[in-house]
């Protein structure tokens, strides 16, 4: 079973146990994260396709590390008119632990467990 996530204006696929490098989350290390923006559910037959979004469906995950990507060069020249210029880029990120992927069934059965405890 496996989830698209639109988050930071792009979408990802997401695994349960799997890791996903996102743009820049607010929040600290082992903080917790919930994607609300489900695309898609994928999962045989019982598959879901939003209309933008499930309803209903979430991604929970914990913030692992926030860190930078390599560097990528960005290099401009005009032939023959001695004009160079080098410029480095390094994007911030953060790795984000997926634990869960809920869709609305799951999440009323998970309530009405907590209700009877």
């Amino acid at each position: 079973m496996f989830a698209i996530v639109e988050t930071g204006g792009k979408q990802y696929q997401v695994e349960e146990g799997k890791y996903l490098d996102v743009e820049l989350l607010e929040g600290d290390k082992d903080s917790k994260v919930v994607f609300d923006k489900v695309v898609m559910i994928v999962n045989g037959k019982k598959s879901k396709v939003g209309q933008p979004y499930v309803t209903g469906a979430s991604c929970e995950g914990t913030i692992v590390k926030h860190d930078r990507a390599k560097k990528v060069i960005v290099y401009k020249q005009r032939p023959k008119k001695g004009y160079r210029r080098k410029q480095g880029h390094r994007q911030d990120f953060t790795r984000v632990m997926i634990s869960k992927i809920r869709t609305s069934a799951q999440k009323k059965s998970a309530e009405a467990e907590t209700e009877e405890a």
